[in-house]
């Protein structure tokens, strides 16, 4: 029979039960169901033979260990699927006792691959994405029947190129860190091209360990601040998203000063996420990644459009989450969000009461009558009890530019244009309140609306020009995917490492250490 991998919209994912087979997870370990009947399942339908022990299956139990065993290089540890207990088992003979064990691996290691070990909800603010679930009680009677054991769990995992790059970054960062810590940079002063320093030799070595400079020099040359040093810093801070000057100060020293041990666990981290998120669709998709500061516009699995990104700022973080593109409005009006009118626009009106008018605002009242702003006194107006609605006309000042892209979604969170382009220089580019501004939105808006006869591009240029807000619905939704990772691939081989601009790696850290996690595999 041929192996399916067949995706259920299921309440649950159904495991084993028993008192000796595993502890109670903590709860932001996303742990296999244990009330369910898959146990009665996958024995029914096998007249209640062994599937793992016997003479005759030991080859299953076998094939079984070796997966437990090489699950740390998904960065998981072996210790949570019982590999003491399969280690030191003799399955020559059979056993229902070991063969619960053995499935219970099984069901746990598929699970994680398949879902991620923790739950997202409890350890990442504000993720909502559908994740994949799959009926592992037939799963695993197919692979058993076909004889696919350790090919039917590296199937669960994600299908990505990205996923299988992490884990060679994985692999490669273990080895770094087991060989002892890489060179510490003594904090103290900028460290400029044409120093020389004792300190410039540490920042040498340093760049060094991970490969960003290649040449050796003679022990006299060592510590002088070269040119080669100069442009691997300046890639270094350009790639991490640092003050990109080429001179080595705090924020850059202290970047190298990370640890090598917790590379590796923030390898692993970005490797629980991909497997939250499962693999991206194959046809088109938008992906932003917020630490990344970056859209991307994917298809046939190409980029075909890379474009900057301003996301929230660590008060008002941009939420992750996954939805469908529906349509876009050019010339768009601003529906002032009532917070917002409260928190940012009343203090700029109370300084400044002609910007409203300046920067083209209405203001209605709460029957949506128009009201002179020249008539308001801001400064009497209580922001505890804001009476009036703000929208702002299209136009050059309008906050959402000239394109807002829409894709619903719980948080009302959406992608525009903005008037304050200036900032897409920054390094970090996270200046808004959860709503993500992009780049070159017109750009963006015909990539989006290829496929669409009505819509060539002279037609959106034609609209733009009019001034007129107008709405192009889509025939058929884009998958838009907004995903926060901190790793991420870089090249044709290494990874990039990214600032963790909400402070979410620790969390997941802790939790994957707590779940049994190791940063040795």
């Amino acid at each position: 029979m041929k192996l399916i991998l067949a995706l259920f919209l299921a309440n649950s994912i159904c495991g084993a039960s028993g008192d000796d087979l595993a502890p109670a997870p903590s709860p932001a370990v996303s742990s296999v169901c244990l009330s369910c009947n898959v146990f009665e399942r996958l024995y029914d339908g096998r007249d209640n033979a062994p599937a793992w022990t016997g003479w005759r299956r030991r080859k299953h139990f076998q094939a079984l260990l070796e997966a437990v065993r090489d699950a740390g290089s998904h960065g998981l540890d072996p210790a949570s699927y019982g590999l003491d207990l399969l280690e030191a088992a003799n399955p020559r003979r059979s056993d229902r006792r070991l063969d619960e064990i053995a499935t219970r691996a099984y069901l746990d290691l598929a699970h994680d691959l398949l879902r991620g070990r923790l739950d997202p909800q409890t350890v990442e603010r504000g993720w909502s994405a559908p994740r994949r679930d799959l009926d592992l009680a037939t799963y695993l009677a197919s692979a058993l029947e076909n004889d696919r054991v350790p090919e039917s769990l590296e199937a669960l995992a994600p299908r990505d190129d990205g996923y299988a790059r992490l884990r060679t970054a994985l692999a490669d960062y273990r080895a770094v860190n087991a060989k002892g810590a890489w060179p510490r940079i003594e904090p103290g002063a900028a460290l400029h091209p044409g120093d020389r320093s004792p300190r410039v030799a540490q920042l040498r070595a340093r760049l060094q360990a991970t490969g960003e400079v290649f040449r050796l020099v003679p022990e006299t040359e060592r510590d002088l601040f070269d040119d080669e040093m100069a442009a691997a810093v300046l890639r270094l801070q350009e790639r991490a998203h640092l003050d990109g000057d080429g001179v080595a100060g705090a924020e850059t020293i202290e970047w190298l000063n990370v640890p090598s041990e917790h590379r590796v666990w923030q390898i692993a981290a970005n490797l629980e996420r991909l497997r939250w998120q499962g693999g991206s669709p194959e046809g088109r998709l938008l992906r932003v990644n917020i630490p990344d500061f970056v859209l991307e516009a994917w298809s046939g699995g190409e980029v075909e459009q890379r474009h900057r990104l301003i996301v929230g700022r660590r008060s008002r973080p941009t939420p992750v989450f996954s939805a469908q593109l529906a349509y876009f409005i050019l010339n768009p009006w601003w529906e002032t969000p009532h917070s917002l009118a409260v928190r940012d626009e009343l203090p700029a009106f109370r300084r400044d009461p002609d910007m409203v008018q300046r920067l083209g605002f209405q203001v209605l009242d709460s029957e949506g009558n128009l009201v002179d702003p020249g008539e308001i006194d801001w400064n009497t107006v209580p922001a505890s009890a804001f009476p009036y609605r703000l929208r702002q006309a299209p136009g050059p000042q309008n906050a959402l530019g000239q394109v807002k892209f829409i894709f619903p979604n719980p948080y009302n969170t959406y992608l525009h244009d903005t008037p304050t382009r200036q900032l897409f220089e920054e390094d970090r580019r996270a200046f808004s309140s959860g709503c993500m501004r992009v780049d070159r939105p017109v750009d963006l808006a015909r990539w989006v609306s290829e496929g669409l006869p009505d819509w060539p591009p002279e037609r959106i240029d034609r609209v733009l020009a009019g001034g007129v807000e107008t709405r192009v619905d889509l025939s058929e939704g884009i998958p838009v995917e907004v995903v926060y990772r901190t790793v991420v691939p870089e090249g044709s081989l290494g990874v990039r490492f990214l600032d963790d601009l909400y402070n979410r790696d620790g969390i997941i850290i802790d939790e994957l250490e707590g779940a049994g996690s190791t940063v040795s595999e």
